[in-house]
């Protein structure tokens, strides 16, 4: 791969594709439908997105897969080339591919969220695999975080997309859904009473014109 700085879509494009060749091997590599589909799953992503198959071609085009064209099949395959290229063991590719898919993680979460791709006996194990991709002769695959307000263990980032900046938001934990939802739902009725009012006290002056206008002709 010529150049591992990716943006966010290709982050996920090339996490679907190494996620898929180990959990669904039958399927692999992928049709360019299987590859959308994979990318905007609602399981095991953060965040979920809906992209289409402009976006998975455009990512792709950043040389992230190898295509196929087998006698089998009418359509192009695709299949990632990121453990050959980096030269990847099984725990480090499925450590690495859940923090592509689900962004920062504790050792912890790690640990939980890679047993179908690798099943860690300890915590230790899952630390050990960190600091070797931390340590890479050709550069840091991993980077820990600063641990922030209101998290009890620091999280660790991939680094294919470049320095890792964290947003202002991600300084306190995330809301529920539902508290988002619920807010979002206060904010819309808040602006329908603000233009409702707005249009009651346009009205108004539009009346009284009318009836200052009326009053000419009396």
């Amino acid at each position: 791969m010529e150049s591992l700085v990716l943006n966010a879509v290709e982050v996920r494009v090339l996490g679907s594709l190494v996620e898929k060749e180990i959990t669904t091997p039958d399927y692999y590599p992928l049709t360019l439908n299987a590859l959308v589909n994979a990318c905007n799953q609602s399981s095991n992503r953060d965040p979920v997105v809906s992209f289409d198959e402009t976006t998975v071609v455009r990512a792709l085009e950043k040389k992230l897969a190898l295509v196929f064209y087998g006698a089998d099949s009418r359509v192009p395959k695709y299949a990632h080339k990121l453990t050959e290229a980096l030269t990847l063991s099984r725990p480090e590719i499925a450590v690495l591919c859940v923090l592509l898919l689900r962004g920062p993680q504790t050792v912890g979460e790690l640990r939980g969220r890679t047993g179908r791709m690798h099943e860690f006996a300890a915590l230790e194990e899952v630390e050990a695999v960190l600091q070797t991709l931390a340590a890479k002769e050709s550069g840091p695959l991993v980077t820990k975080l600063p641990r922030q307000t209101g998290f009890k263990e620091s999280r660790f980032a991939h680094r294919l997309a470049g320095e890792v900046t964290l947003e202002p938001a991600e300084t306190a934990p995330r809301l529920e859904p539902a508290t988002v939802a619920v807010r979002l739902e206060n904010e819309r009725l808040a602006k329908l009473e603000a233009d409702t009012e707005a249009l009651r006290r346009e009205f108004a002056e539009l009346k009284q014109q009318f009836a200052n206008f009326r009053k000419q002709f009396e």
